[in-house]
């Protein structure tokens, strides 16, 4: 009677924690619409791309949900389009040839996934020939924030970057496969976005105060190039690999973030002084070509870059 009754106990306590997962999950609606449209890869505005995008911007939107939680997604293609298009998440796990089937304009698609993995993941349109769709900027990133943060500090200030050629001419489908005739680097979209010391049109940098922890959430868009991630002036406190917590490394130089990988990095400045830091792709083939991102570390940062909506500067 006595294992019974402990046994009895036993299972109540592993359902009522199951339910409790179950009701703390919740489901997260994600809408983009597939968008063709000129945009501008530099800061001065005078150099433009025929770009296709999500929802009209490079990168598309930040998702950002909790492990466990359902993502409820609808893909609108709009009947002025020309081109088919598609979404691939890779934080999930469904039938390619399903959920990420490509639609033609005038279609939507609409599917569901649970965000199992915490992470941090690259999201990218998969329609043929997926390498053009993805150099002509149709990509973003999903943040799946992990249950156990036991390895995981809160943050002061997040940002999140995305790096991805630049080809001119992004109708050369060759070129593009065998990496010739890419010009410069784009950091969210243009390059050095975030780099006034490189580029004088360029208004805008990361700040924090000094001290704080800053979260960087890093992807690389890529279509050939693994990135060489470095702080110069400083040291990455931890590197997340695909930015889940079990597996971090510390007091990082530079990692290597490969074709389609995304992950997360940490960086604390001193706090006794105001410093700066310039986040840089260290392969200087890219980093002269745009992939160069200043960090401000000083007492009157803008207390809402880092935060809420501002994880990624326009």
């Amino acid at each position: 009677m006595y294992k019974l009754k402990n046994t009895a106990v036993a299972v109540m306590l592993v359902t009522g924690l199951f339910s409790a997962q179950q009701v703390f999950a919740k489901t997260v609606k994600v809408t983009m619409t597939a968008m063709e449209v000129d945009l501008p890869v530099n800061n001065k505005g005078d150099v433009k791309m025929a770009a296709w995008t999500f929802d009209g911007s490079i990168p598309g939107k930040p998702v950002r949900v909790d492990e466990g939680d359902t993502v409820d997604f609808t893909l609108i293609n709009p009947p002025e389009n020309k081109n088919s298009h598609a979404m691939d998440f890779h934080a999930a796990q469904v039938d390619v040839l399903n959920e990420f089937g490509e639609i033609k304009p005038g279609q939507t698609k609409h599917f569901k996934f649970e965000a199992k993995v915490p992470g941090v993941f690259i999201y990218h349109c998969g329609a043929s020939t997926m390498a053009q769709h993805i150099a002509k900027g149709m990509y973003g990133m999903i943040i799946v924030d992990p249950k156990d943060k036991k390895n995981y500090p809160k943050a002061d200030r997040e940002y999140m970057l995305i790096q991805q050629q630049y080809f001119p001419d992004s109708e050369n489908i060759t070129g593009l496969l065998e990496n010739t005739g890419w010009k410069g680097a784009l950091i969210n979209g243009k390059m050095f976005h975030y780099s006034p010391v490189h580029d004088p049109n360029a208004t805008q940098v990361l700040e924090s105060k000094p001290g704080e922890r800053v979260r960087i959430f890093f992807g690389n868009a890529n279509i050939n190039n693994p990135i060489a991630l470095h702080p110069i002036a400083g040291i990455w406190d931890r590197v997340y690999i695909n930015g889940n917590p079990k597996n971090t490394l510390y007091g990082i130089q530079t990692y290597n973030v490969s074709v389609a990988e995304a992950s997360t990095f940490d960086i604390v400045s001193p706090a006794d002084r105001p410093t700066n830091v310039a986040i840089v792709d260290h392969a200087m083939g890219a980093a002269l070509r745009g992939a160069i991102t200043v960090l401000m570390n000083k007492p009157d940062a803008d207390p809402k870059k880092g935060r809420g909506d501002q994880i990624l500067i326009r």
